[in-house]
């Protein structure tokens, strides 16, 4: 459950760090660091010796002063470093410019009523709209007057089925943890109704709109708000009008206290369904039949290696997505009324593409499947027969098809490296797309041109990569690129549009990205082959998009960065440490760097699937600890320069992972390039954060990576 990426004051440092260092000349070298204790903590696990001199970096920020004045002294020591980045207010500002074009996100349909979120360019939070009919669209949720600094977000939202009331969870500052509130739709009241303790959890409205079901945790204990562990989330029913304490439990799993759930209702209202998984790889499915009073949740599916999901309903069938026999995936057909666990019948057969979703709409299904990390999306009847495609506008990522009802139309999302999100209404019926929302961007996407390229892995795999920059760039000597990956949890890269990826590309870099094993981009044998003692191949596949760069002449080793975030954030720490040679420049953000711990914080204990169980495994223990970023830094190696980014509310991936990687990399002999590690306020993971703290981010990571790599910073006008 990785998921499906504002320094502290700046005080001037000493002289000799500073000495000849101007806006337009940065230092070589960020050296003499500040002192960071070494303590003297060995583990012994299975008789092994494993030093961990910065244990004490594992304490909460927030709350050890300790932990706190080492985080101040780190800032204030990279604030002054990135200051004297030529270029960077120049890139700040040229972002701000592309940042400022009106955005749209997919709408739900709800009775007569329309909700959408909508950012007109700069605001720090997306505003939640609703329209009636053909009036005017008004403003129904505006969470940016919620927090000065606008890290206050409005996280998971659902409207009830009849457009009545909306429910909405509260996100302070980047953490994981919700608060859920009501708002009544025709009058703009928020209710009385709180909804506390949430998390990893969606909402889901009951058929008839009386209230809504929801995940929740005990309240953490002793203070341990960002760093316990989170066991037993249970399914409660939250009915308008009452106290949280009134809410009845609806699903149970304190006999499996690692499991967490994920839920959705049926569109005609008469099931709940239940998708459970303790690692993100093995998953199982249970059912609540809401039209039987006094009815309980059932397990269909049981728990095994196969990914589930939920695809609709027909009266007493439901329709699931399974790996089940089809690594790929297939849909089948069980009966939610039949006596034990149903048999599966299959509908949809496995295909040339991996299923990323499917729903039904307009009496079809429409299934977005992955071919080649770009998005295809296929038509079926409800029978399973072919029924066509849906026209795309190009090379992309499609998200979204809602089902509504019996109504055949929905809305989706599309979007590439060089094309921002549009917004298309879809009927199904017509069997056509209009497009909704576009953006007025201030720059020309038809600018840039986006290639697929394939390229061979280490052990002989075929990997795709998407390479995209300029039309027209002069590739003759290299250019700067900045190559991004991530490679695990089943999780696929698609297309995608990034303001800070456009702005290297604005000044004459290359974006590239790599497809590499561990995501879901074809199916499990993909993902397992980039997973827990396969682990390697996924930096195999990302040293080879490196390697494949240079000998193809799009970049030089002293012209590339790379960059990934959590799971990646992983990947680029351990592929430095593998090819320290191999890069200019470094940017891991958020990143998982301490692989023999991870299961001791928050959501680590879901990570097991991916990176195994180094706590109770002896073997899983040692293969990680010949990857893992924190324990195998290369003291004699000469390093690339390495800007290391996390948060302080990060309870995710919590910041103490980052804290120990960066000390541990400025105190080895790796060479003379500077190895920083910035950390954001009242931030997170990466969900929430506020436009004007990404901006500043983006600004300093491009700063940080164009001038290592010899990019030119742009000139604003």
């Amino acid at each position: 459950m990785l998921f499906r990426p504002v320094l502290l004051a700046m005080t001037l440092l000493s002289t000799s760090l500073l000495s000849g260092a101007t806006s337009a000349t940065p230092p070589q070298t960020a050296a003499p660091y500040p002192a960071t204790e070494r303590g003297t903590t060995v583990d012994h696990p299975f008789g092994l010796a494993i030093p961990d001199p910065y244990r004490w970096l594992e304490a909460d920020v927030r709350t050890d002063a300790k932990v706190r004045a080492w985080v101040d002294q780190e800032s204030r020591f990279t604030e002054a470093y990135l200051a004297t980045l030529p270029g960077r207010d120049a890139i700040k500002a040229r972002l701000t410019q592309l940042w400022n074009f009106e955005k749209f996100a997919v709408p739900q349909i709800r009775g007569d009523r329309l909700f959408y979120r909508r950012n007109s360019g700069l605001q720090n939070q997306y505003v939640l709209y609703v329209q009636e009919g053909n009036a005017a669209p008004r403003v129904l949720i505006d969470p940016n007057p919620w927090a000065q600094d606008g890290a206050t977000a409005m996280a998971e939202w659902e409207a009830s089925k009849d457009g009545r009331y909306v429910a909405y969870g509260v996100q302070e500052g980047g953490t994981d943890w919700r608060t859920f509130h009501v708002v009544e739709v025709a009058t703009g009241k928020v209710l009385p109704d709180t909804v506390e303790w949430g998390k990893y959890t969606n909402i889901v409205w009951k058929g008839d709109s009386s209230g809504f079901f929801y995940g929740r945790y005990a309240e953490p204990e002793g203070g341990h708000l960002y760093t316990s562990g989170t066991l037993d989330q249970r399914i409660y029913f939250h009915r308008i009008g009452t106290p949280q304490s009134d809410d009845p439990l609806v699903y149970d799993t304190s006999d499996r206290p690692k499991l967490t759930h994920g839920l959705q209702v049926s569109e005609d209202g008469r099931w709940l369904v239940i998708l459970s998984t303790e690692d993100d790889v093995k998953t199982e499915l249970a059912a609540l039949d809401l039209s039987q009073p006094g009815a309980k949740a059932r397990i269909l599916i049981p728990y095994g290696d196969h990914e589930l999901q939920y695809a609709g309903s027909a009266g007493d069938t439901l329709f699931v997505v399974t790996t089940d026999g089809a690594p790929r995936k297939r849909i089948v057909a069980i009966d939610g009324t039949a006596p034990g666990h149903p048999v599966a019948t299959p509908l949809i057969a496995e295909g040339v593409g991996t299923i990323d979703s499917a729903s039904i709409v307009g009496h079809r299904f429409l299934v977005v499947t992955m071919e080649d990390a770009k998005s295809v999306v296929r038509r079926y009847a409800l029978d399973g027969k072919a029924d066509g495609i849906v026209a795309l506008p190009g090379i992309g990522t499609a998200a979204g098809f809602a089902e509504d009802g019996d109504g055949p139309i929905t809305y989706y999302s599309f979007a590439s490296y060089n094309r921002p999100t549009t917004i298309y209404r879809y009927d199904a019926a017509a069997n056509a797309s209009t497009v909704f929302k576009a953006p007025q961007t201030p720059f020309d996407p038809g600018e840039y041109q986006v290639e697929q390229v394939f390229y061979t892995s280490k052990d002989g795999t075929r990997v795709p990569m998407f390479v995209a920059h300029k039309k027209g760039l002069d590739l003759s000597t290299g250019a700067p690129t900045w190559l991004y990956g991530y490679g695990g949890f089943n999780i696929p890269v698609l297309p995608a549009f990034s303001v800070g990826w456009l702005d290297w590309m604005e000044m004459g870099g290359v974006i590239a990205v790599a497809n590499l094993r561990g995501g879901g981009e074809y199916g499990k044998p993909w993902h397992d082959a980039g997973k827990h003692l396969q682990k390697q191949n996924v930096f195999d596949d990302f040293i080879a998009a490196a390697e494949t760069l240079i000998s193809t002449g799009i970049t030089r080793k002293e012209k590339l960065a790379i960059n990934g975030g959590s799971n990646g954030g992983l990947l680029v720490g351990a592929v430095v440490n593998q090819r320290p040679d191999l890069f200019a420049a470094a940017i891991p953000q958020v990143g998982v760097m301490d692989m023999t711990r991870f299961t001791n914080w928050t959501a680590g204990r879901f990570w097991t699937g991916d990176y195994g169980d180094p706590v109770a495994n002896e073997a899983d223990l040692k293969y990680n600890l010949a990857y893992s970023p924190y324990h195998t830094i290369r003291s004699g190696s000469a390093y690339p320069a390495i800007l290391a980014t996390t948060a302080d509310t990060d309870d995710r991936v919590v910041p103490a992972h980052s804290f120990k990687y960066a000390a541990a990399l400025q105190a080895a002999d790796i060479g003379p390039k500077p190895h920083l590690i910035r950390i954001e306020t009242r931030a997170g993971h990466g969900s929430g954060k506020p436009t004007s703290k990404a901006i500043e981010e983006y600004a300093d990571v491009l700063a940080f990576a164009a001038y290592w790599t010899g990019l030119a910073p742009p000139v604003v006008k």
